[in-house]
């Protein structure tokens, strides 16, 4: 033991040592640890003990170790970065392929990600995007489709549209059906409660003392109040909270806005951590390969700065890489179909055929109605209107530029006898193109819309055994006449809100389909045309019982048939929920953290859930 300084002025004569050692965890691996003792005369007690795993070598003298490394800064490895460093004995490296989300430490100069109205420059670049498309569609005219994903802190939550959406109760019900022990609606509704600060506050259903903050749009456009107006003059119920007791029908949407700025996991989960010492979180990592020793993971080979880096995970990996870089990286590994492994001569690991199957995705279009009066957005897109718009985001973090504009929204049912919405709308008082990657022509207003329950289900592989190129994505969309009937549901149903008395005063030609397409077979064929990804894939690494041959993971979310390695992320999904993924990942991700520090389940039984009065009538 080596003493250090003296410390004090008074006579008490305390000193500071420290002690240093390899010391045997439960499982019976080795970690190294650091202990800050605290002697004087009379007593000798721990001021302080933190994992140093990452500053010492491991035994070869070359090789940091930490207890966990994640792979993957987006919305669910944040969380895990944070709650698993919680436990101060516990040493967590984090990751990421992309670049911080912050320059300089300030989110003014990288507005264009935290800037809520700025969307849709990430979305239209690759600086901070996987920026991946999909094989042409047979279903939809030979199209292309273009998926962004997150490829810098936060992930895909410092992309989206920040609409925070849970799904519905039997989504999750349906999940324990699947095999996901555990994962029914008594016990994720906690965690959702867990990660969420609404600013509405805490009831049964939100939380009000989480990380995550939730608010509500502030514009009072008159755009989005007549939306709402027309859904209930339309027969459909007003909901005051779209994740709370009642989904079904039209209300005001929920946002991970806060004081006007983007709340990613980054910003929720992440930088309030970074300043625990047994915190280490690094960018522009692209992890290559998980390390095994039998069947037992043992860490990650990544590169950074060109320079190839291997890294000893002394109790786990967690793979948190999303719904495509996570399957990508366990076939990398040796994890996956062994005939398809074999194409591409890896060396089989483990043989999991249900690796990249199984996916599934949410496709939506725009049903576009003229304005006849000024006060959409169109104006607000011009270069002087979006210079004011800026710099008084950038000054106050007000206007505008506060919020991403899907304010209201709702989540209705198809036909008669479906139990629970599978039809969900984002209103826009504004026209969007390809993505936000061609600029509104028009003064206009739009639904977002589309089936929330597709039955066409996909696949992803290997494109080689280079970590560099992007997987072949199939989504095979529209591969069932079931998805073809919803869509053409969809276009009447939103044709129908739009005709209600609420939009009487705002009312112009219909845009888009267009007055010409009528008959279901043109509804088809503008389906065809113009549908697009809402951005949803997932389910690529499906959780479920080790009976399932379809399943990745079990519903501890440890990867079948091997040791010491977990996926965490959309991928593990069962079956995709009722709406957008980024609420469902994070309470995912708090769940699992849970499970991963041996914790118990939280459950809360009986929470009541909105049913229809009748199923024999649409609405």
């Amino acid at each position: 033991m080596m003493s250090a300084a003296m410390l004090g002025r008074t006579g008490a004569r305390q000193a500071l040592a420290w002690t240093r050692g390899k010391f045997m965890t439960k499982d019976g691996h080795f970690c190294s640890r650091e202990f800050l003792f605290l002697s004087s005369p009379s007593s000798s007690s721990l001021l302080k003990y933190f994992s140093a795993s990452h500053r010492n070598a491991s035994p070869d003298n070359k090789t940091a170790s930490y207890s966990y490394v994640i792979v993957g800064a987006g919305s669910a490895g944040c969380v895990l970065a944070n709650r698993l460093s919680e436990d101060a004995h516990e040493s967590v490296l984090l990751l990421e392929a992309g670049p911080k989300d912050l320059w300089l430490g300030s989110k003014r100069l990288t507005w264009k990600i935290h800037m809520p109205a700025a969307l849709t420059y990430n979305l239209s670049d690759d600086k901070v995007n996987w920026y991946y498309h999909t094989l042409p569609q047979a279903h939809m005219n030979n199209r292309v489709m273009y998926w962004p994903r997150g490829r810098v802190w936060g992930g895909s939550s410092s992309l989206n549209a920040m609409v925070y959406i849970r799904g519905h109760a039997e989504d999750y019900n349906r999940w324990q059906r699947e095999g996901a022990e555990g994962w029914d609606y008594d016990h994720c509704l906690p965690y959702f409660r867990k990660a969420q600060c609404h600013e509405l506050g805490e009831n049964r259903y939100r939380g009000g003392s989480g990380p995550l903050h939730v608010s509500r749009g502030k514009t009072n456009h008159p755009l989005h109040t007549a939306f709402i107006e027309a859904g209930q003059q339309a027969g459909y119920p007003f909901t005051d909270d779209m994740n709370g007791y009642q989904q079904e029908g039209l209300g005001w949407m929920d946002m991970t806005v806060n004081k006007g700025q983007r709340w990613s996991s980054a910003s929720a989960y992440l930088r309030p951590a970074l300043s625990r010492p047994n915190l280490k979180a690094e960018v522009r990592c692209l992890t290559t390969k998980i390390l095994f020793e039998g069947n037992r993971a043992v860490g990650v080979e990544y590169t950074q700065n060109g320079e190839k880096k291997k890294v000893i995970a002394e109790k786990e990996v967690i793979l948190s890489g999303g719904a495509i870089n996570s399957p990508q990286l366990l076939m990398l590994s040796g994890v996956g179909d062994a005939d398809d492994l074999k194409q591409h001569d890896i060396p089989v690991t483990q043989h999991l055929p249900g690796v990249g199957r199984n996916l599934q995705d949410h496709l939506e279009l725009y049903v576009q109605q003229q304005c006849t009066k000024p006060i959409t957005l169109y104006k607000a897109q011009k270069p002087f209107h979006m210079i004011k718009i800026g710099l008084e985001w950038l000054t106050m973090f007000t206007g505008y530029g506060a919020t991403a504009h899907l304010e209201s929204g709702g989540f209705i049912r198809s036909r008669p006898h479906v139990t629970h919405p599978d039809i969900q709308y984002h209103f826009l008082p504004s026209q969007v193109i390809d993505h936000g990657r061609v600029p509104s022509k028009i003064e206009a207003y739009q639904v977002h819309v589309g089936p929330m329950r597709s039955t066409s289900v996909g696949w992803m592989k290997l494109k080689s055994a280079n970590p560099l190129d992007h997987p072949i994505l199939q989504p095979n969309y529209l591969s069932t006449e079931i998805d073809v009937l919803e869509f053409r549901q969809c276009v009447k149903l939103s044709r129908e809100i739009f005709a209600q008395k609420a939009f009487d005063p705002f009312r112009g030609a219909e845009y888009q389909p267009g007055p010409s397409v009528q008959s279901d077979a043109d509804i088809d064929a503008f389906v065809r045309q113009k549908a697009d990804s809402a951005y949803h894939p997932s389910c690529t690494c499906k959780m479920g019982s080790p009976s399932d041959p379809t399943a990745v993971v079990d519903s501890s979310a440890r990867v079948l048939g091997l040791e010491r390695l977990r996926v965490v992320d959309a991928s593990i999904m069962p079956s995709v929920v009722s709406g957008n993924l980024n609420a469902p990942t994070i309470m995912m991700a708090e769940k699992a953290a849970d499970i991963i520090r041996g914790r118990p389940p939280l459950v809360e039984s009986g929470v009541p859930v909105y049913q229809p009065p009748t199923l024999e009538t649409q609405r």
